[in-house]
């Protein structure tokens, strides 16, 4: 099976906001399986080699507060 990583625009801005989603994508997507780039504009959210549906990590990121939309590939 092949690893796929999904990314997402997300508004998760700062260290504070990465500890309070931290527990919701750590059940959904597994912990070391993610990162937040809080240094793009677009606050981007990279889930890596998951069997997970995007709906599932989108699911997980409203729960916790913050907007999710799925980065479309350039």
């Amino acid at each position: 099976m092949e690893d796929k990583n999904m990314k997402f625009k997300t508004n998760i801005n700062c260290s504070g906001c990465i500890e309070k989603v931290t527990p919701f994508l750590d059940l959904s997507a597994g912990a070391g399986n993610w990162e937040v780039d809080t240094t793009n504009k677009d606050k981007i959210l990279t889930v890596q080699g998951l069997d997970k549906s995007e709906a599932e990590i989108m699911d997980s990121v409203k729960r916790a507060g913050y907007r999710i939309e799925v980065l479309e590939a350039p």
